[in-house]
């Protein structure tokens, strides 16, 4: 049986853990944006490693720009992807994914910067048409995923990345956490999910059309928790 000192050693040892972890987190560099859908509630963490995407997309917030658009295409295992201004009063069943302010960002490639689960990143028209691989000015995507062996890391280096290895820190993470390795060094990835996967996870198993738009409209709120 606990006896009254016990409980409140205990409460101190709780508290004192709390404490310790929300001190760690808040000395991780990089801005905080609170994402509100109407799934829940994801706190999205911005690298200062990709500044022309972080600044962007902070104007954007600021503008209020995301505010009630929607996930407009979710795939199970994949991704989740929002940011299209024409989703905003957009009627159900229409095609979505074409729109964005009149401007790209360039690319801000970074070799630590991978496609594991829970990463931001930004969509971005076809290499046809896009072979510098600008970003969008407003789409993103969020990185589900799924986890994957070594054969299948195999496959994905040798089919889909051209021969090019993936690092092998980046493999374990792969193996245990998951992600979209095909993507990597195609996409800029610059943030990621802080707290609320299970959101991601919820929204990417939304029933859809065959346009993988969900057939019940998620729309989405942001604010600045943090600045950079």
């Amino acid at each position: 049986m606990f006896n009254k000192f016990s409980i409140l050693l205990l409460l101190a040892f709780l508290i004192a853990c709390s404490s310790t972890r929300n001190s760690a987190t808040s000395k991780i560099p990089g801005a905080r944006v609170k994402l509100t859908t109407d799934s829940g509630i994801v706190v999205l963490r911005l690298y200062n490693q990709t500044p022309l995407h972080r600044d962007n997309f902070i104007k954007l917030i600021k503008q209020h720009y995301f505010d009630s658009l929607l996930f407009h295409r979710v795939i199970k295992n994949f991704m989740i992807q929002g940011g299209d201004p024409a989703s905003k009063n957009a009627k159900p069943g229409i095609l979505l994914g074409n729109g964005g302010p009149s401007y790209t960002i360039p690319a801000e490639f970074d070799t630590s910067l991978f496609h594991k689960k829970g990463v931001l990143a930004a969509a971005r028209n076809g290499d046809n048409e896009n072979p510098k691989k600008a970003s969008s000015g407003s789409q993103f995507y969020i990185v589900q995923g799924k986890k994957f062996t070594d054969a299948g890391l195999d496959s994905v280096e040798t089919f889909r990345l051209k021969g090019r290895k993936i690092p092998l820190s980046h493999r374990e993470v792969y193996k245990t956490i998951g992600g979209t390795p095909h993507l990597d060094m195609n996409y800029t990835v610059f943030g990621e999910v802080e707290s609320g996967l299970e959101v991601v996870d919820k929204i990417a198993s939304a029933s859809r059309d065959s346009n993988n738009r969900p057939l019940n409209d998620i729309r989405m709120k942001m604010k600045i928790l943090r600045k950079k």
